[in-house]
């Protein structure tokens, strides 16, 4: 990894004073939580349609069916925060960092102790009664078969955004605005493929656009500074 380049990202954060994350699945690959589109990642799977299986319409059709493959490859309630998210905590509590924008749904920014994370996706510790919206802790959805609710007996549901769905408004205008006040935005560990939530990057007018993934992302030549590699890497080196 380039030295000089870390050296510059030192400099970078110690000059900012409103700092955006946005962060994808490579965030959480470290605390053992698979990506998406890597060549190893969870789309690359010999026969496994995830998109589809992931999709509004699928829930609705095979329910059963969506919370077996939910509950195998989507949920980890064993993974804790890693050097990423702890690092955030501590830019958060220097009143640096003024928000954290995530596409993840593993709830781990929390866990960390953030206070000012936006779930684009939402949060698989969040689940409610499609039919009278009553709200269970994510243990409700964890035993086998279609979960019920306990007033209704109506399905419940996932709050996290399927494939087919819209984002949640307020949670956008929350991004947005952190995004549009930024003076630096450090996009990591996402490939910006899904959208809308790549297109929040438009928002930015700040100085320093910093890109931190493996693969090329559709954000490389607007970078002020490029880093192609492992996300928690290159905050260890940040830190340590």
């Amino acid at each position: 990894m380039d030295e000089l380049k870390i050296d510059e990202l030192k400099d970078i954060i110690a000059r900012s004073k409103r700092i955006v994350f946005f962060g994808g699945a490579g965030v959480s690959t470290a605390s053992g939580i698979p990506d998406f589109r890597s060549e190893d990642g969870l789309y690359a799977k010999e026969g496994m349609d995830a998109e589809t299986i992931l999709s509004a319409t699928y829930f609705a059709l095979h329910t059963a069916e969506f919370y077996d493959f939910y509950r195998k490859y989507m949920v980890h309630p064993e993974a804790e925060p890693n050097t990423v998210h702890r690092w955030l905590y501590e830019l958060e509590k220097e009143d640096r960092l003024r928000g954290i924008v995530t596409q993840n749904i593993d709830g781990l920014h929390k866990i960390a102790g953030n206070k000012r994370v936006y779930e684009l996706h939402g949060s698989i510790y969040r689940n409610y009664c499609v039919n009278c919206e009553t709200s269970y802790p994510l243990e409700k959805i964890m035993g086998e078969g279609i979960p019920r609710c306990d007033k209704c007996g109506g399905i419940i549901k996932p709050e996290v955004v399927l494939y087919g769905e819209p984002l949640d408004k307020y949670t956008m205008i929350g991004a947005c605005r952190e995004i549009s006040n930024a003076d630096t935005m450090i996009v990591a560990g996402t490939s910006l493929a899904v959208e809308p939530a790549a297109s929040l990057l438009e928002y930015f007018d700040g100085k320093n656009l910093i890109v931190i993934n493996k693969e090329a992302t559709p954000a490389d030549d607007a970078a002020t500074l490029l880093i192609h590699g492992d996300v928690e890497e290159t905050v260890k080196k940040l830190m340590y």
